[in-house]
């Protein structure tokens, strides 16, 4: 059963993810007159085609796993296709090939800020902003000591605290001070000050009070301007750890296609809200390694574009060509080995 929701989940993710990367690809295609000869929805041989007016064709593939966007003039034509003069990829000036290429990853990115609030508005996130009490954990200090969810500790020994991870350092500390540490607590209309013995917690190796921070939901423009936020946090986040990464401060730990359809069946399995924070991060991480420059992902292909513009001289069409096959090539060795490594580890847990 598991095994199945990890594969309809990881579907569903990989399908939105790509397809909306490929849609960046064709719409800003589309928009600045290059000519599209086909968008697939999902891969392998057609089940369903229907040519638009313009002559574009349109397919529903066999194998529900992402999709493509293909453009004319990316030498990708098949029998009897022609290219119309001036309207190929390749014929285009650098400018719209850089947009064109970029807004891949572009797209996926909005949709990472787009489902970030959508969850932000309907299910929403702890808040660490504040010091208000969400949970009371039973048996704990906590319980004990007569708190109540929609308390605010305000003071902690005296000490006033604004923020839930500020409160929570400042409550472990004192406690490892002295057992017994002192609240302000705003409770509605009321300032209480109660003293709770918070003692060494033999399970968790610390002090613990046991309490858990409130859910904030937020209105439709804070959750965006929020969710906004929250990926710019999240990608400055990741290109850190890719750059430690590359300076060996930390080992690499990547996961393939096996380990995300594992987290996909998890993140399907904990609810729909959670399973769209995974699409969120899942799009996320498309979006911003899809620009790494690397041949054969759109990143390598802004490069030479980005090389182009500043040199003002364009690299023979068969060597660029060359570059990207082999590191295709490169890329797909690196993934089954990867795939392998994912596999051996589910066969390992289990």
């Amino acid at each position: 059963m598991h095994l199945l929701m990890s594969v309809i989940a990881f579907v569903i993710v990989i399908a939105v993810c790509v397809v909306v990367h490929e849609y960046g690809h064709y719409i800003t295609a589309k928009i600045l007159g290059v000519q599209v000869h086909e968008f697939a929805f999902g891969m392998g041989p057609a089940l369903l085609q229907r040519r638009d007016k313009n002559g574009m064709l349109w397919s529903l593939r066999a194998f529900p796993i992402g999709g493509f966007c293909r453009l004319a003039g990316m030498n990708e034509e098949d029998d009897g296709e022609k290219v119309i003069p001036g309207k190929g990829f390749n014929e285009q000036s650098a400018w719209k090939r850089f947009l064109i290429l970029l807004n891949g990853s572009a797209f996926n990115i909005l949709l990472a800020v787009f489902l970030m609030a959508l969850y932000l508005w309907g299910n929403g996130i702890l808040d660490m902003d504040s010091t208000k009490i969400g949970e009371i954990m039973p048996g704990f200090p906590s319980e004990i000591a007569g708190l109540r969810v929609g308390d605010e500790i305000q003071k902690v020994n005296g000490e006033s605290v604004t923020r839930w991870r500020e409160m929570s350092e400042k409550i472990r500390t004192e406690a490892a001070k002295n057992e017994s540490v002192s609240l302000t607590v705003k409770r509605g209309d009321e300032t209480l000050a109660l003293t709770v013995n918070i003692p060494n917690n033999e399970e968790y190796g610390r002090p613990m009070l046991g309490v858990s921070p409130s859910y904030v939901r937020y209105g439709i423009f804070a959750a965006f301007r929020n969710s906004a936020g929250y990926i710019y946090r999240m990608t400055l986040m990741m290109l850190r750890g890719l750059a430690e990464l590359v300076m060996g401060y930390q080992e690499a730990d990547v996961t393939g296609p096996v380990g995300i359809a594992s987290m996909s069946g998890h993140a399907l399995h904990s609810g729909l809200w959670g399973f769209i924070s995974f699409i969120s991060i899942i799009a996320l991480n498309l979006g911003i390694l899809n620009l790494f420059p690397i041949p054969a992902l759109d990143g390598g292909r802004i490069l030479f574009v980005l090389l182009e513009m500043i040199l003002r001289r364009r690299l023979p069409e068969k060597v660029e060509n060359w570059i990207h096959t082999a590191g295709f090539v490169v890329l797909i060795s690196l993934m089954i080995l990867v795939t392998c490594k994912d596999v051996y580890n589910l066969f390992l847990t289990h």
